[in-house]
């Protein structure tokens, strides 16, 4: 069992922004960010099931390994959703009834909510935990797999804080943001005591990995 991390950021470290809107819940440079990963056939089909569309090569491969052997996943609640649609208590997530899961997700919130059993097989429930508390609940309930620490970078950070990830995958998109939430502000040493590599994209995206 792995615990892991996949997150795409900037050539400056932003792993999000901070321009986010009702109109545009993600930020105007979210897709500009992204837009290596969802251009991949694996995306198009197991998010947007769209079978036989999208990029292959390097960028594909990493995209295939991001759903490989999860068992379970440990979210935020603004990658859940909440923090966009607060007060709607029958929301269940940006994915629809068929969700690029099928496992166990565990949304972090201070909100109290009953869990949601999705018709695909996911459940969602939402935790009030600290960072090794969710993940001693997420482990059991991956059964043996691995559980993969899913975002935001707020999320993610507090599991690199807490030394509690094995393998870090970071995609690297050649753009400067220089704005947002900085994934490695405040981590400085955090590549002692892993092994690092690297693999460059056609399209210029480097694949950069932490693992131990």
């Amino acid at each position: 069992m792995v615990v892991r991390v996949d997150v795409n950021i900037s050539l400056d470290g932003y792993a999000t922004t901070t321009d986010q809107t009702p109109e545009s819940p993600f930020g105007e440079d979210w897709s500009r960010l992204v837009g290596p990963y969802t251009a991949t056939r694996t995306f198009q089909e197991r998010v947007l099931h769209q079978p036989g569309t999208g990029t292959t090569g390097v960028d594909d491969k990493y995209a295939a390994a991001y759903f490989e052997g999860i068992g379970a996943e440990i979210m935020g609640a603004g990658m859940f959703g909440l923090h966009n649609f607060p007060d709607d208590p029958g929301w269940k997530g940006w994915w629809g009834d068929q969700t690029p899961f099928q496992y166990p997700v565990f949304i972090l919130t201070h909100d109290a909510r009953e869990p949601i059993d999705m018709p695909d097989g996911t459940r969602f429930e939402f935790l009030s935990a600290s960072p090794q508390a969710a993940l001693d609940r997420a482990v059991e309930a991956a059964a043996g797999q691995d559980v993969r620490i899913g975002g935001g970078p707020t999320v993610i950070k507090s599991f690199l804080e807490a030394g509690l990830v094995d393998r870090i995958h970071v995609g690297i998109t050649p753009i400067l943001l220089g704005r947002g939430i900085n994934l490695w502000e405040g981590l400085r040493g955090l590549e002692d005591g892993y092994e690092a590599s690297a693999e460059a994209s056609d399209d210029g995206v480097t694949h950069l990995t932490f693992s131990r």
